[in-house]
């Protein structure tokens, strides 16, 4: 006999798709018409027809294919959210706080207790700023650098890049407007160029390289004062200086071992149409988005249908998502167990690789600025822990090249620095004491203990007995990087 739940369906009756199709009316216009008779094109749907019945596991189907797709502009969301709760400029804990459309820097690298992003890094100092574009256009202020190494990452709500600012690209000083998909205003004098966002809400991250010395982070700091973002109407043509030593520092919150938790699957369906409002469908995801929300309504007024999207969203975080913090479970493979992207910060549909990003490493740079590789295994496939001693063997002249620079990072399982006596999280241009073989090769020693006296300067502190991940960032790669001629040497296990 039929369930009485399997015979459950709900009868769908005029579905408002109007924020997630808008603008959908030019692309079809535009578009050449496909060779059907005019019979038949009248008769296609656009979506869902009203009056369809739909079951608790369609609605299911449905909603498990979404939560993984959506879930990195899900994550971004509410980012936003948490950051227009933001009244000033702060520090809570080692992570920089600014309310909306507003950028607060570090003024040296950040700490390992911060949680808000994983895989941080300890060759840069980050600044952080969470746009609304819908509320004001913004000004981002570029300082004369130098020679230092520079560049600003600002992303969409998709993670895809919009900007193209920084050393690589010969950006010069002066005032750079960011403006949201619907903006018409007038762009005033002294506004060098113009950026305009597919989606009102972006985020940007300023990196600034500064190498391990005191002279050099002391150095930073003029250049760092210099460094901000603001709505439009502050805009007056001179360079606004903040400096940052004097924000207030707070306690952060405990946020335990993993990142925070920004997709709440209860949650998830509830903020879904303002985020897809917000990104409206690619070419190609029309059908998609009509299709989710038809199921969405339908779990506004029927209980077992959102019961039966809740689970499936819980499912899919569990099932879905969370193995894609392993580096090894997504991107593309390179010899020795490494793997890599070759499509950050411009996913379009890819949407396994820009989940899998999302999840372990969000808010990378595009492959033009950065170059990541990643590692979970030894050259054998063991899974690497700290249990074991490693080492990473640059042949001479053979460590990553680039025009930036390079570092190998060590993560803990959770992609957060693991605590060290020395404080040292990475290895790479910033350290002037490096030492190399006399055969001009460059030894890099992982493990938990330190080595002999003589091998310190080159040891990367890993946790005891517990698993890790290496991390390769190749800052402004040379064209061998990008184009495969260079991978990283193999993790060698040792005792």
């Amino acid at each position: 006999m039929t369930s009485r739940k399997s015979q459950r369906v709900l009868t769908i009756a005029g579905v408002a798709l109007m924020a997630a199709t808008s603008g959908l009316a030019a692309i079809s216009a535009s578009a050449e018409p496909l060779p059907l008779s005019p019979k038949w094109s009248a008769n296609m749907p656009a979506g869902p027809v009203a009056g369809t019945r739909i079951t608790t596991d369609y609605a299911k189907l449905v909603a498990r294919d979404a939560y993984f797709w959506a879930w990195p502009m899900v994550n971004m969301y509410n980012r936003r959210l948490a950051f227009s709760k933001v009244p000033e400029r702060f520090y809570s804990g080692a992570a920089p706080m600014a309310p909306i459309n507003r950028l607060t820097m570090l003024t040296d690298y950040i700490e390992p207790e911060e949680r808000l992003v994983a895989c941080p890094n300890q060759d840069v100092v980050y600044g952080a700023a969470l746009l609304a574009l819908d509320q004001s256009p913004v000004v981002v202020q570029v300082p004369d650098f130098g020679d230092r190494f520079w560049v600003y990452q600002i992303v969409d709500l998709r993670t895809d890049s919009f900007v193209g600012l920084g050393k690589m690209y010969g950006t010069q000083p002066g005032f750079y407007l960011l403006v949201g998909p619907n903006w018409h205003g007038e762009v005033p004098k002294g506004i060098t160029k113009v950026f305009r966002a597919s989606t009102n809400t972006a985020n940007a991250i300023p990196r600034v390289f500064q190498d391990d010395t005191a002279e050099d982070k002391a150095a930073v700091q003029e250049v760092l004062q210099q460094i901000n973002l603001y709505p439009l109407s502050e805009f007056d043509g001179t360079m606004k200086t903040i400096d940052w030593r004097q924000l207030k520092k707070v306690p952060a919150a405990s946020g335990g071992e993993a990142e925070t938790q920004w997709v709440v699957p209860e949650k998830f369906f509830d903020e879904l149409p303002l985020v897809l409002a917000d990104a409206p469908p690619l070419p190609g995801e029309e059908a998609r988005y009509a299709q989710v929300l038809a199921v969405v309504e339908a779990a506004k007024v029927d209980p077992e249908i959102r019961k039966a999207v809740d689970e499936a969203a819980a499912e899919a975080e569990e099932q879905l998502v969370k193995p894609l913090i392993q580096f090894r479970n997504f991107g593309l493979v390179l010899p020795h167990n490494w793997t890599t992207t070759s499509n950050n910060a411009a996913f379009g549909t890819d949407y396994f690789t820009r989940t899998a990003v999302a999840k372990s490493n969000i808010f990378v740079n595009a492959q033009n600025e950065t170059k990541y590789f990643y590692q979970d295994l030894d050259s054998g496939g063991a899974r690497l822990n700290g249990a074991k001693k490693y080492t990473v063997t640059f042949a001479k002249d053979e460590t990553p090249p680039v025009d930036g620079f390079w570092s190998l990072t060590l993560y803990n399982e959770h992609h957060f620095f693991e605590p060290n006596d020395i404080k040292r999280y990475s290895l790479g241009t910033k350290n002037k004491s490096l030492q190399y073989n006399a055969d001009g090769s460059l030894t890099i020693y992982i493990q938990a203990e330190p080595p002999s006296e003589e091998l310190r300067d080159n040891w990367l502190p890993a946790p005891k007995e517990s698993d890790f991940s290496l991390y390769i960032r190749a800052y402004w790669p040379k064209t061998a990087v990008i184009d495969g001629s260079w991978t990283p040497p193999e993790v060698k296990p040792g005792d």
